[in-house]
């Protein structure tokens, strides 16, 4: 299959590109280098360095008959989201309008699409999660990922673009950017290697679902050739809470630092954890790294790397 890549030069896309390599198709990636990295790119890849907002994205989706979009390219930090709503809104809901106006005049076979199940639920009732949750989403960055799950729902209904819109744990795992404000694992890994003290907001009891980014690239792998259109988490369904992910990072690298408290981080969700049976039944795809050995991955990787 033709496959354009947005953000494929970054942590999630690049294991999607290899994966999509490895398995013989032909693969664009489209990244502006704002958070990618040029060493993150398969050299099997067609690059093309634009933002998602340039006309000229479009145009090559047209041009190159793309078959399948894989959108991955976004304003990925809430915090930022919180801070400028537009800047969010101009990147994750105008630049995705820029992609789906390009498939709709290709005739795009499939469009993927990087949800967030993390946020778009905002504070969950019921624990884990499944799609059917309501969705009330409680920063921009999640009004935004929503927002494009309405327009592709749109672009299905008036275009006929069947759409899988992904909607992730908290991805983790190597080329995770620990400079951002989204990668926990990569920040305090690093921060414990170099024999710095990383501060944990608040008590440290919020939970999230940690998915390992090799996971996340077999269920893009998987949602090819998935005959369904809608929203499917991809999770493993088991929360750790914060000071137990210090906890295990700190053995893991072999610091002595203590575990240290900073203030609570106004608007931060509690707990999220998603339900995946859905990505079974209709992707065949289930959680397979276990987290210990998903986080002594990474860390031998920016071991190697530092």
């Amino acid at each position: 299959m033709r496959i354009l890549v947005t953000g494929g030069a970054g942590f999630i896309g690049s294991h999607i590109v290899d994966t999509y390599i490895n398995a013989g198709h032909d693969v664009t990636v489209v990244d502006d280098l704002s958070t990618g990295k040029r060493q993150n790119l398969n050299p099997k890849a067609h690059f093309v360095q634009a933002d998602i907002q340039d006309p000229t994205v479009r145009q090559l989706i047209v041009r190159d008959k793309i078959e399948v979009l894989n959108h991955h390219a976004a304003q990925m930090d809430v915090r930022r989201s919180v801070a400028d709503p537009m800047f969010d809104a101009r990147v994750n809901i105008l630049g995705m309008l820029n992609l789906l106006e390009g498939a709709r005049e290709a005739g795009v076979k499939k469009i993927i699409f990087s949800s967030s199940g993390g946020t778009v639920y905002g504070e969950q009732e019921t624990f884990p999660a499944t799609e059917e949750h309501s969705t009330h989403p409680i920063c921009p960055y999640g009004v935004s990922k929503r927002t494009g799950e309405h327009y592709l729902y749109f672009y299905n209904v008036e275009y006929r673009i069947p759409y899988i819109a992904l909607r992730y744990a908290n991805i983790y795992g190597p080329r995770q950017d620990p400079h951002g404000e989204a990668g926990v694992v990569a920040i305090f890994t690093l921060k414990l290697q170099a024999g710095e003290q990383p501060v944990i907001n608040g008590d440290g009891k919020q939970t999230r679902d940690y998915v390992f980014v090799g996971d996340v690239a077999r269920a893009n792998l998987a949602a090819l050739h998935a005959d369904y259109t809608g929203p499917i988490n991809i999770g493993t369904a088991i929360e750790t809470d914060v000071n137990q992910l210090f906890g295990h990072l700190r053995h893991l690298t072999g610091s002595t630092a203590p575990e240290t408290h900073g203030p609570a981080k106004p608007g931060e969700q509690r707990r999220s954890v998603l339900a995946w049976s859905r990505a079974q039944q209709l992707l065949g795809w289930q959680p397979e790294m276990k987290i210990e050995e998903g986080l002594r991955r990474t860390v031998e990787y920016f071991r190697t790397r530092t």
